[in-house]
């Protein structure tokens, strides 16, 4: 959630942040009454509990009916202190509800507007074309034995698949260079759980304008992960870490699970789109201060990633309406789709500075004193997508698909997929 001194004392701030994200204001005066109504209600808690504590030490020095008359007092001021203190809790509730529904302030240096409003920063290589007519992934996996849509819809439902052979290698291959590239820039290695508890979900900000798109686990108080980010985030939640020991950067791997709400009719064939991938996500506990360098920094480890996979790619300046809850400014890899004629996203980077630390209570102790820390997290590999930007882009005219000499190791030293079936 946002830093509750900034909304108390420049209210217009947030205001005029939430209109950079195409949201009502309104949350913003609701947010403001809902604290007076707090405040006032600890005064008058607080109020009648020191009336219950003099009259405590009046009872005992009373005699007869005086007594008497103190300790019928005691009783009634007993269900006053009972009826202020629950509505203190209800004032405290309200409250928090209030503020934990207003998104982080978007930066400043992010773009206004809304899903089509991002600004291209850099073009990176220039989009593939051929002397012949380039075949689709869809197509590409069935010659090459590497996906089977048809079997995975059938035992699975739509939006599902099997990755076979070579398919199956090549995420594993993908899978290997991402762990690789995190090492090499200082990553400790993470296998998370895909299932966590609502606090996990909610303290990340998923449980708000993306619980839609979340898969919860009936009969149980748990939810399947979208992004590692989620159990990441989590994972130093009520601790207080030790500031000299910051950054923390930790590369995680784990299968993600997605509704796609809203996407009917979107990316309907093969596996742009889909319910289920394996992904390694960047995440990193940081200063505030250090933030926005980190920030960088992990940008220049996906295009260094994309760049190894030899594909051309444009890198965006997300729009604030397109910043999920908790980011202030986000930035996408989209690598070029072929087929489509256009640039997709592969890699995206947030930084979300301590909006979500302050919902999970993750501090770090400083020399000035105790406060929260910043959060940030990056797609390394999205195995799905990237599967599709690699076939498609290194397609040849037999259907076979070069790989890309960072990968050949990781594919027992093989140049070229070839097609088993034509």
């Amino acid at each position: 959630m946002i830093d509750p001194r900034i909304l108390r004392d420049d209210p217009d701030r947030v205001r005029a942040a939430q209109a950079k994200r195409g949201l009502s204001d309104e949350v913003v005066d609701r947010a403001l009454a809902a604290d007076t109504a707090r405040r006032q209600a600890i005064v008058e808690f607080e109020a009648k509990r020191g009336e219950q504590k003099q009259l405590g030490k009046l009872i005992p020095q009373a005699q007869g009916d005086e007594k008497q008359a103190l300790l019928a007092q005691t009783k009634t001021l007993a269900a006053e202190v009972k009826a202020a203190e629950a509505a203190q809790a209800a004032a405290e509730e309200a409250w928090q509800t209030e503020l934990m529904s207003i998104p982080n302030l978007a930066a400043d240096e992010a773009p206004a507007g809304g899903e089509d409003d991002y600004t291209v920063i850099e073009t990176v290589g220039t989009p593939v074309t051929f002397d012949f007519e380039p075949r689709d992934h869809i197509e590409l996996g069935k010659i090459l034995g590497a996906i089977d849509i048809e079997r995975g819809a059938k035992v699975s439902g739509s939006r599902f698949y099997f990755l076979t052979g070579v398919g199956a290698e090549l995420e594993f291959a993908l899978i290997n260079l991402a762990n690789e590239t995190a090492r090499e820039h200082g990553f400790t290695q993470v296998i998370a759980p895909s299932m966590v508890k609502p606090r996990a979900m909610d303290g990340t900000g998923f449980l708000g304008q993306a619980a839609d798109d979340v898969y919860r686990i009936e009969g149980q108080d748990m939810y399947l992960v979208g992004t590692s980010e989620v159990p990441m985030a989590a994972y130093h939640s009520d601790e207080i870490l030790d500031a000299a020991k910051l950054p923390l950067r930790y590369a995680a791997f784990s299968p993600c699970f997605r509704k796609e709400a809203g996407s009917h009719g979107k990316d309907t064939k093969g596996i742009i789109r889909v319910h289920w991938f394996d992904k390694v996500e960047m995440f990193v506990y940081t200063t505030l201060e250090e933030s926005y360098a980190e920030h960088q920094r992990l940008l220049e480890i996906e295009k260094a990633f994309l760049d190894k996979l030899e594909l051309a790619y444009q890198v965006i300046d997300t729009a604030a309406g397109d910043l999920g809850l908790s980011a202030i400014r986000k930035f996408d890899c989209e690598a070029w789709i072929p087929t489509q004629g256009k640039y997709r996203e592969l890699t995206s980077t947030s930084n979300c500075t301590e909006f979500q630390t302050r919902r999970l209570d993750t501090r770090a102790r400083f020399p000035e004193g105790v406060k929260h820390v910043a959060t940030l997290n990056g797609t390394l590999c999205a195995s799905t997508r990237t599967i599709v930007a690699i076939l498609e882009t290194h397609q040849q005219a037999d259907g076979s698909v070069k790989v890309p000499k960072a990968l050949q190791p990781w594919l027992g030293g093989r140049e070229v997929l070839e097609p088993v079936a034509l």
